[in-house]
């Protein structure tokens, strides 16, 4: 009867972990599209320049750039269940506080937002290497899945959220704290089942893995993924308009970018944990948007939707591929969260600097030729480093 009891308890935990992963992707990244799609309505109620309302999507992507190092050293201390935990508290209260009348209320909530989401970042690749160790793929892909659908709905959802009834940009950006509080209610059940913290044990750190050759190819990687998505995510509106493409279609081409790299956010991470090696997935998936950027800057606008369903399919393909690489080239959990730690840390800062390097060199040059050209270099970059990071090998072995 007892061990019946224990099976039992042990499912419905099992359960639970995975109903709090899918609950904590999806707060990955809807508490920071949300408020990128209300920009200009922050700017207009405070009064602040494009610049300084900019700031608002570009300040998470330095807070992932400065924590999420620290993400993996914090988890080892007091447990990943834990230090996710908290993350989720220190999410809310961001929600609450960026909600509140004032600007510097407002910085300081995103702020809180962007910290709160690093860790969520870093550590859930550490959390599925720990407790689905023959499912990663599975699992990979689907809280994947979940990070982009939820952050295409904050995207689509909060003008049309603000714009309605009683409704501003303020609760259209609220709305989403009870996402995060249901969340945090599923992800408490962890905490009594939570992993025993390694803070005293000798284990890979992230120094090590500085020293590692494969482990800063597939930093590379995430890092040009990263690039490429910001940049395409900032400019592509401006570049189809170049291109000859009606300026009230162009916008739906950021819609169409991300609603093609859906699917395979799923689909890519599944076929990879069936194979040998990545070398071929992560071959093409470079090789793919090399030729989306490439066709952009031929220009042809009747062919622009096919530039940018490829580039979408390529993105997709390659942001869920380098979360893989964080599982599959290391050997525990914990070194999972010190590899996210490292890529993405490094990678979001590159994510930071690339629209803004972008869009600096057209403003030189006075056309998107030398840019595109950036980027194809980017994307070579990225066919390499994947096709390195793509070999059966642990990040302490190269």
């Amino acid at each position: 009867m007892n061990n019946e009891l224990d099976q039992n308890n042990n499912k419905n935990l099992y359960i639970f972990l995975i109903i709090g992963v899918i609950l904590v992707a999806a707060n990955l990244r809807a508490p920071l599209t949300s408020a990128g799609a209300l920009v200009s309505f922050i700017r207009d109620d405070f009064g602040i320049s494009n610049a300084l309302a900019g700031s608002i999507t570009t300040l998470p992507l330095i807070a992932f750039a400065l924590l999420s190092p620290f993400a993996p050293k914090i988890a080892r201390r007091i447990g990943m269940e834990t230090t996710i935990a908290l993350s989720l508290v220190l999410l809310i209260l961001g929600m609450f506080i960026r909600s509140a009348s004032g600007i510097g209320l407002l910085f300081t909530g995103t702020l809180m937002i962007g910290l709160a989401i690093a860790v969520g970042n870093v550590l859930l690749p550490g959390i599925v290497k720990m407790n689905f160790p023959h499912k990663i793929g599975l699992m990979t892909g689907l809280y994947a899945i979940v990070m982009n659908v939820f952050g295409a709905l904050g995207s689509g959802l909060s003008i049309p959220i603000a714009t309605s009834g009683n409704f501003n940009w303020r609760s259209a950006l609220l709305i989403w704290v009870s996402l995060s509080i249901l969340a945090l209610l599923v992800w408490l059940v962890q905490l009594k089942n939570r992993s025993k913290p390694r803070g005293n044990i000798k284990n890979q750190q992230l120094g090590g893995l500085f020293k590692s050759p494969l482990a800063w190819k597939i930093t590379i990687f995430m890092g040009a993924q990263s690039l490429i998505f910001y940049t395409l995510i900032t400019w592509l509106p401006t570049i189809l308009t170049s291109n000859g493409y009606d300026i009230h279609l162009a916008g739906w081409g950021v819609f169409a970018f991300q609603l093609a790299s859906i699917p395979f956010t799923f689909i890519i991470p599944v076929v990879a944990d069936k194979m040998k090696d990545q070398v071929l997935i992560a071959a093409l998936s470079g090789l793919i948007i090399l030729i989306g950027i490439g066709g952009l800057l031929l220009g042809h606008s009747e062919l622009s939707l096919l530039w940018v369903i490829l580039l979408g399919v390529g993105n997709g393909s390659a942001f869920s591929l380098s979360m893989m690489f964080y599982t599959l080239r290391t050997r525990d959990g914990y070194q999972a969260a010190e590899l996210s730690g490292m890529a993405q840390s490094l990678g979001y800062l590159l994510a930071a600097l690339g629209p803004v390097l972008v869009g600096g060199l057209q403003d030189i040059s006075g056309s998107w030729f030398l840019p595109l050209s950036l980027m194809l270099i980017v994307s070579l970059v990225m066919v390499l480093t994947g096709i390195a990071s793509g070999k059966n090998r642990n990040v302490t072995e190269s």
